[in-house]
C-alpha cells in the first residue's frame, strides 16, 4: 500500500515515516505525526480534498494528556492495516480539542446526541460539507463485547457511503438541524430572580454526598465552581448547610488521593466516590479553579489548612507548569513508562528506601500498606500482586497524633521533612509527558487565581507570577485589540474564542484588584469591548463561542454549560458586570444583564448545572459594593485598608485604588467617578458605596471593616 507520505504533496512530505502533522506545534498532533494514517490538521487543504474527491471525513479529536487517546493511537492509528482502511476511503483529520474548543463542542454534542455519551478520544464521520452522520468515542481495533472495533466500523461506514449514501445524508441533515436548534437557539428574555439561586441550592442538596462530599456518584469531578457558587449563596442567605457542603467536600478532597500530597496540585478526577484513586492527569484549569475555591473558603473560615492547600496548588504550578517566559503550560499526563499512575504511587519498600527509620510514621499517616490500594492495570486494588499505594490521609493530623500518643508539632515537622525527601526521590523517576502549549483562556484562569492568592495571603511571589504571565500573553498572543488562542515554540495561532477573552479579562481584573495598577483594568476594558464586538449575538441571547470572522462551522454555537471549566457566557457576563461597575459604564452592565436574561430560560430547569452563571446572576441581583481606597499605595494605612478588603470574602464587590498624582489620572480616565473620592485630611480614605448610596468615608481601618459587613 502507499505510505502516508506517498499520498502527500512533495512540499509537505518530511520523511517516509511522517505525515502532515509533523509541521504542527500541538503536542497532541505531534504525537500522531509518525502514524501510518494519512493525517491532516484541520484546515482548508483537508476540507478541499474531501470535497474534490467526494470522500467522507474521519475526524479524530483528543488532547495530548488523554489516556484513552494514547491507547487508541497505539492500538489503531499505529496499526498499518487499520491505517490502510482509513487512508483508502476517508480524508483523515486530527484535531487538538484544546486548540479548537469551538469545533470540539459542535462534534462532541453531535456524538452525545447519537450515542448518549461523549468523551475523548472523539471519533466522528462527516460528509464532505462537515455534517456528522456517525460517531463514538474510543473504538478498540477489534470488537470487545458490545463495543464495535475499528476493523469493523471503518469498512462498514465506507460501504454505507458507497451504497446507502442518501440515507447517511438524510441522517446528517437531520442531526445538523438538531444541533442548530440546541447549540445556537435563541429564547425570549426571562427575568433572573433569586428563585434561580434557591432552586440551584435545592438541587445541590439533593445531589450532595454527605459522607465524603461532592455531588453524585463515582467518578467524582472537582467542579469547584459548584462550591464557589455555594459560597456566594451562603454569603447572600447565611444558609449554614451551603457552607457545610463546601467544607465537607474541600476537606475530603484535600485528604484524598486526588490531591498530590508530595508535589501539590490536584489530579483530574476521582475514579471512586471517596476521592481516593484519581485519574492522574493534572490540568492547569483544575489548579486555577481549585486554588480560587480553597482561597475563597479560607477567606470565609480563616482555616489555615485551606490556605495551605491553595499554596500547594500555586507552588506546583509555579514549579512544574511555568515556562521560562512566565506563561503557564496546559497539563501533565496521567501515564509514564506506559502505565497510568506509576510516577505517583508508592510501595512501603520504596518509602523505606528513601526515609529509613522515618518510613513507619509516614506510611501510617499516608495509608501506605503492603496490600496497597492501587493497581495500574485496574485502578483500585482488589487482590493480586504488585499493588502500590496512592498517598492519602485517613485521619486529620491532630487526631492521628492524639490516637498515636505523639506530639502534633513534632509530627508536622517530621512529615514536612519526609515529604520533601520523597518529592526529591520522585523527581528522579520518569516524569509524565507535559503539554507545554500556552492557552490564553487557561492562563487567564490561573492569572486570576494567583492574583487572588497574592491578595488573600499577602504573597508577592504570586502577584509577580501573575504579572509575568499576563505580560507574556499580551506580548505573544495579542494582535492589536484581538487575542489569539495558542502559543508554543514561538508560534502563536488561531483566533481567540469567547472563553479566551472572558477568562483573560477575569485574570486582568483580579490582577488589577491585587496590584492596584490601572493598566490592567484598561486592558480588560479594551478586550471586553472586542469580545462584545466579535461574539455578541445580536438577538440578545448571549455570546457565540466562535469569532464572527472565522470560517463558519455547520453551527455557530454558544457554550452555556459550566463543565470542567466555566462557560464563556458565564464568565463574559461576570466580567462585563465587574468592568461596568468599576468604570461606571452602564452599557456593559446592561449587556451582561441581557446576556443572563437571554439564557435564563435554558438554565432554569437545572440551574445547578450552571454554577458559574449563577455567580454572575448573584452579582447582577446585587447589591454590589463599590469600594475605592484613595491614598498613596505605599502608605501603611492604605496597605492596611486594602488588606482588610482582601482578607474578606466579598463576592459582590469591586475594588479600585485611587492614588494621587499622575497615577491617579489614569484611573480617573477609566472611572471618572473616582475623581471626587480623595484622601481626607491628608489621610488614606476608603469610600464604600452600595445601591448608589455611599457610606461616610472611612479614614481608619476599623471604620472600613464596619462598612464591609453584608447588609442583606
Amino acid at each position: 500500500m502507499p505510505t502516508a507520505t506517498q499520498t502527500m504533496d512533495s512540499t509537505t512530505a518530511v520523511s517516509q515515516h511522517t505525515n502532515r502533522l509533523i509541521t504542527e506545534k500541538s503536542p497532541y498532533l505531534l504525537q500522531h505525526a509518525h502514524n501510518p494514517v494519512d493525517w491532516y490538521p484541520w484546515g482548508e487543504e483537508a476540507l478541499a480534498r474531501a470535497k474534490r474527491e467526494d470522500k467522507p471525513i474521519f475526524l479524530s479529536i483528543g488532547y495530548s494528556t488523554c489516556h484513552w487517546c494514547h491507547v487508541m493511537e497505539r492500538e489503531s492509528f499505529e496499526n498499518p492495516d487499520i491505517a490502510q482502511l482509513l487512508n483508502r476511503s476517508f480524508v483523515c483529520i486530527k484535531v487538538d480539542r484544546e486548540e479548537h474548543p469551538d469545533l470540539d463542542q459542535v462534534y462532541m454534542h453531535a456524538v452525545t446526541m447519537m450515542t448518549g455519551q461523549g468523551g475523548w478520544p472523539l471519533t466522528v464521520f462527516l460528509t464532505p460539507d462537515l455534517k456528522p452522520f456517525f460517531g463514538g468515542t474510543y473504538f478498540p481495533p477489534e470488537r470487545k463485547g458490545e463495543r464495535a472495533g475499528m476493523k469493523e466500523v471503518v469498512p462498514a461506514v465506507a460501504e454505507a457511503w458507497t451504497h446507502r449514501r442518501a440515507e447517511l445524508l438524510a441522517s446528517a441533515e437531520h442531526l445538523t438541524q438538531s444541533l442548530s436548534e440546541q447549540l445556537a437557539a435563541t429564547a425570549p428574555p426571562t427575568a433572573v430572580t433569586p428563585e434561580l439561586l434557591h432552586t440551584a441550592f435545592s438541587q445541590a442538596v439533593n445531589m450532595f454526598d454527605a459522607t465524603t462530599g461532592g455531588f453524585g456518584e463515582a467518578p467524582k469531578f472537582p467542579r469547584s465552581h459548584e462550591l464557589s457558587f455555594l459560597l456566594t449563596y451562603w454569603y447572600r442567605t447565611r444558609t449554614g448547610q451551603a457552607l457545610e457542603m463546601v467544607t465537607t467536600t474541600l476537606d475530603h478532597m484535600a485528604r484524598g488521593g486526588i490531591y498530590d500530597h508530595l508535589g501539590g496540585g490536584f489530579h483530574r478526577y476521582s475514579t471512586d466516590g471517596q476521592w481516593l484513586i484519581p485519574h492522574f492527569e493534572k490540568m492547569l484549569y483544575d489548579q486555577a479553579l481549585l486554588a480560587k475555591t480553597y482561597l475563597e473558603a479560607y477567606r470565609v473560615t480563616k482555616r489555615p489548612d485551606y490556605a495551605e492547600v491553595a499554596r500547594g496548588i500555586c507552588d506546583y504550578v509555579l514549579r512544574d507548569l511555568t515556562s521560562s517566559e512566565g506563561a503557564f503550560y496546559s497539563a501533565e499526563d496521567a501515564d509514564s513508562e506506559g502505565e497510568e499512575g506509576t510516577f505517583y504511587a508508592w510501595t512501603p519498600q520504596q518509602v523505606a528506601q528513601a526515609l529509613g527509620a522515618d518510613a513507619e510514621l509516614f506510611n501510617r499517616f499516608y495509608g501506605v500498606t503492603a496490600e496497597g490500594n492501587f493497581s495500574a492495570e485496574g485502578g483500585s486494588a482488589s487482590g493480586g500482586e504488585h499493588h502500590t499505594n496512592v498517598l492519602h490521609i485517613e485521619q486529620p493530623l491532630d487526631m492521628f497524633a492524639k490516637v498515636k500518643g505523639l506530639d502534633a508539632q513534632r509530627v508536622v515537622a517530621q512529615l514536612q521533612s519526609d515529604r520533601a525527601t520523597l518529592l526529591a526521590a520522585r523527581d528522579a523517576r520518569v516524569r509524565p509527558h507535559r503539554d507545554d502549549k500556552v492557552l490564553t483562556s487557561w492562563n487567564g484562569l490561573m492569572i486570576a487565581s494567583l492574583a487572588y492568592g497574592a491578595s488573600t495571603l499577602s504573597e508577592p511571589r504570586y502577584l509577580e507570577a501573575a504579572t509575568r504571565a499576563a505580560e507574556c500573553i499580551l506580548t505573544h498572543l495579542r494582535r492589536d485589540r484581538q487575542l489569539l488562542r495558542r502559543y508554543r515554540d514561538g508560534d502563536a495561532r488561531y483566533a481567540g474564542t469567547l472563553e479566551d477573552y472572558a477568562f483573560f479579562c477575569e485574570g486582568l481584573l483580579q490582577l488589577y484588584e491585587a496590584s492596584g495598577e490601572a493598566r490592567w483594568l484598561k486592558e480588560a476594558k479594551s478586550f471586553a469591548a472586542t469580545m462584545v464586538e466579535r461574539f455578541w449575538d445580536g438577538s440578545g441571547s448571549g455570546f457565540f463561542l466562535r469569532d464572527k470572522d472565522e470560517a463558519p462551522l455547520i453551527v455557530r454555537s454558544k457554550d452555556l454549560y459550566d463543565g470542567a471549566t466555566p462557560s464563556g457566557n458565564s464568565m463574559a457576563a461576570l466580567v462585563l458586570l465587574k468592568i461596568g461597575r468599576m468604570t461606571g459604564d452602564r452599557h456593559l452592565e446592561e449587556l451582561a444583564r441581557r446576556a443572563l436574561e437571554g439564557v435564563a430560560h435554558t438554565v432554569e430547569r437545572t440551574p445547578f448545572g450552571y454554577p458559574q452563571l449563577l455567580i454572575a446572576v448573584d452579582m447582577a441581583l446585587g447589591p454590589i459594593k463599590e469600594i475605592v481606597v484613595a491614598g498613596d499605595p505605599a502608605a501603611p494605612q492604605t496597605v492596611q485598608m486594602r488588606r482588610a478588603i482582601h482578607e474578606r470574602f466579598l463576592p459582590r464587590a469591586v475594588t479600585l485604588l485611587h492614588p494621587a498624582g499622575e497615577a491617579g489620572k489614569t484611573i480617573e480616565a477609566l472611572a471618572p467617578f473616582v475623581a471626587s473620592q480623595q484622601p481626607l485630611q491628608g489621610r488614606p480614605t476608603a469610600y464604600v458605596c452600595e445601591n448608589f448610596v455611599c457610606a461616610r468615608p472611612a479614614t481608619d481601618v476599623n471604620a472600613l471593616i464596619e462598612r464591609l459587613e453584608p447588609t442583606n
